[in-house]
């Protein structure tokens, strides 16, 4: 039996958004003999949010409906705004309102494309789901003889989208199929050119998933009470006499090579890093000694606590009484914020802050006192992070044969956020979470996100950054 005859005994939901990307999915697997039909997915209807101020969802359902009917499938409609408004939405919602941020398009896939889309196409008789992401799909054996699914970068590396796809399941990857993953996005275009899809020269879509190019501030004030803050920035000299960064400075010493560690990243801009730095040469066996109350030490961000005290004198040639806050060599008060659960860390847009030589960003919030802290400058030492922890519970093993031992280290490749060149790193289990040290200091290491780990390419485990402010 040749492998389009077997193809067309399994049936494929392709999840057909209106892009070129999953049109481009359809058409491959019609042509390698699956029995393909196509279902476009509502997940969002309010046209108040979007920038555009229409709905574009309409327009991507009309391109859908006429490349299913191009390609020559069978075309469905399914309204998931509710499920997903309820999974990915809300869970938006009370993320910000604790001063974390999240990640809604790995949500968007775990809670939504491979699972309340899943269901729904198994209703229609599928046996299994396609999407236009750009990674891949392999399978191997374990010890034990069972089969196991492998979650892979795509092969362009502009474009490779594992990371939003770093919390599936095993079950979810083994009805999932990525039939683009192996092109190049030039290649994908030109398929569809050359099949005369309406979609071929459709812009990517942006912004946040199934909502689309967003104000994130004014959407998240649909729910969120604005309140006023202090916008604080933090000079260098308060590094020098604060005591966890002392202690992370020396900590990460200890286990360096020649006993200097790499507190401060390096890259160009806020939105193009350099490939993945070397870093320092950490010493395993060291990073394998560390206590569990100093792992968990190491994961925590510096803590800001500058206070000001304030003075009056007067002013103008009538002898006004005026107050203002003393000069602090720690830091002072810039101006006022809207509220910390709008900002995140790393932020350099929308602080409304001016008379710097560099650029001003947030490098940390505090939501319990409302404060927003800043530096200047892209070396700021706020800015950079060593290590990061994924709580116990949080973890998501995606291939657990892979992950270290209980007590044990391995080596990784990590990212944090989308597009972001893989870094090096070891990761250590322990019953307190899994640590993992950067050989590089990071920027931006941010509560909420999610961090996953690589080896070889395959996304072995994930899970949300801890948030380990005021522990």
């Amino acid at each position: 039996m040749d492998k389009t005859t077997e193809n067309a005994k399994i049936k494929v939901c392709v999840g057909l958004s209106g892009g070129v990307d999953s049109s481009v999915a359809a058409l491959l697997l019609k042509e390698q003999g699956y029995d393909v039909f196509a279902m476009f997915m509502q997940n969002w209807n309010d046209a108040e949010t979007t920038l555009h101020g229409d709905c574009e969802w309409e327009e991507d359902r009309f391109v859908a409906e006429m490349v299913a009917r191009k390609i020559g499938i069978p075309f469905y409609f399914i309204d998931l705004s509710k499920t997903y408004r309820k999974r990915v939405v809300d869970y938006m919602f009370s993320e910000y309102a604790k001063g974390r941020t999240p990640n809604p398009d790995v949500l968007c896939n775990r809670e939504i494309k491979f699972d309340a889309f899943l269901a729904a196409a198994k209703n229609l008789g599928a046996d299994m789901v396609a999407t236009g992401h750009y990674c891949r799909k392999e399978t191997t054996v374990d010890k034990d003889g069972n089969t196991v699914y492998r979650l892979l970068e795509g092969t362009d590396p502009g474009k490779d989208q594992s990371y939003f796809l770093c919390q599936l399941s095993q079950e979810q990857l083994s009805q999932a199929l990525f039939p683009i993953g192996h092109l190049m996005k030039s290649e994908v275009r030109e398929i569809a050119r050359k099949a005369d899809l309406m979609s071929a020269d459709k812009k990517d879509s942006q912004g946040i998933c199934f909502i689309g190019k967003v104000d994130l501030p004014t959407f998240l004030k649909q729910q969120l009470e604005p309140k006023e803050g202090q916008l604080i920035e933090v000079f260098d000299a308060y590094y020098s006499q604060n005591a966890q960064y002392k202690f992370l400075e020396e900590t990460m010493a200890s286990v360096t090579e020649g006993g200097k560690a790499q507190m401060i990243t390096s890259y160009i801009s806020e939105d193009k890093e350099l490939p993945a730095s070397a870093g320092a040469k950490l010493i395993p066996e060291k990073i394998a000694s560390l206590s569990d109350e100093t792992l968990m030490r190491l994961s925590r961000p510096v803590d800001y606590d500058i206070t000001f005290q304030t003075e009056t004198y007067r002013s103008g040639k009538h002898h006004v009484k005026k107050t203002r806050y003393k000069e602090n060599p720690f830091g002072r008060i810039i101006g006022t914020h809207e509220g910390c659960q709008f900002y995140t860390i790393g932020q350099r847009k929308g602080l409304g802050v001016g008379g710097h030589k560099e650029p001003v960003f947030i490098i940390e919030t505090d939501p319990v006192k409302n404060i927003v802290y800043v530096g200047e400058g892209h070396t700021h030492k706020g800015l950079s992070r060593s290590c990061l922890r994924i709580a116990p519970e949080e973890i998501h093993k995606l291939r657990p044969d892979l992950l270290p031992a209980p007590g044990s280290i391995a080596r990784y490749d990590v990212r944090i956020r989308y597009r972001q060149p893989l870094q090096k790193a070891w990761a250590v289990m322990r019953p307190c979470g899994l640590f993992v040290i950067f050989d590089a200091a990071q920027r931006g290491i941010t509560p909420g996100q999610f961090a996953a780990l690589y080896l070889d390419g395959e996304i072995i485990a994930s899970g949300p950054i801890s948030d380990e402010r005021n522990q």
